[in-house]
C-alpha cells in the first residue's frame, strides 16, 4: 500500500476540514523551516507528523468528533503552555496537544504565534537536558 502524502491525507479529510486542515499546515511549514512534513501513524491513527532532527515536532490530525494540534515543545514548557491556554480558552488544550472542532476555536493568527515561539526551541536539545536530569537525579 501507498504511504499517503500530506495532500491526499487532507483531501481525505471531511470537506468542512479541509481548508482550516490546509491553512494550519501552511501556518506550520511556513514558519518553522526546521521540520519536514509526512504522514504516518501516531497513536493509532494516520496524522501529518512535523519533525525536526528525527523528533515529532507537532502533529496535525483529524479525527471523528475534533481536529488537534500537537505541539511538543508547549509540552515540555510551562511557560508556553500556561500562555496559549489562556489563549486558546475555547480549545480542549491537554499537555502537548490542542483539540479543536473549527477555525474560531483556533484562530490562525494564534496558531502562528505559537508556530513562532515553538520554531526556536531544539527539542533534540530539551529531551538531551531532560535524559541528563533524569541520569543526575538517579545518583
Amino acid at each position: 500500500m501507498k504511504k499517503m502524502d500530506v495532500f491526499q491525507y487532507i483531501k481525505a479529510q471531511p470537506i468542512e476540514r479541509q481548508i482550516l486542515l490546509s491553512k494550519i499546515h501552511e501556518v506550520i511549514i511556513e514558519n518553522d523551516k526546521t521540520i519536514n512534513a509526512e504522514v504516518e501513524l501516531m497513536m493509532g491513527k494516520d496524522m501529518i507528523v512535523y519533525k525536526g532532527r528525527g523528533l515529532m515536532k507537532y502533529g496535525l490530525s483529524s479525527v471523528k468528533n475534533h481536529m488537534s494540534l500537537h505541539a511538543m515543545p508547549i509540552y515540555g514548557s510551562a511557560t508556553l503552555h500556561n500562555r496559549y491556554k489562556t489563549l486558546l480558552n475555547n480549545t480542549i488544550f491537554q499537555k502537548g496537544c490542542i483539540n479543536f472542532k473549527k477555525e474560531s476555536d483556533l484562530p490562525l493568527e494564534i496558531v502562528k504565534e505559537l508556530i513562532l515561539d515553538c520554531s526556536i526551541i531544539d527539542l533534540f536539545k530539551l529531551k538531551e537536558d531532560f535524559m541528563k536530569s533524569k541520569k543526575s537525579a538517579k545518583k
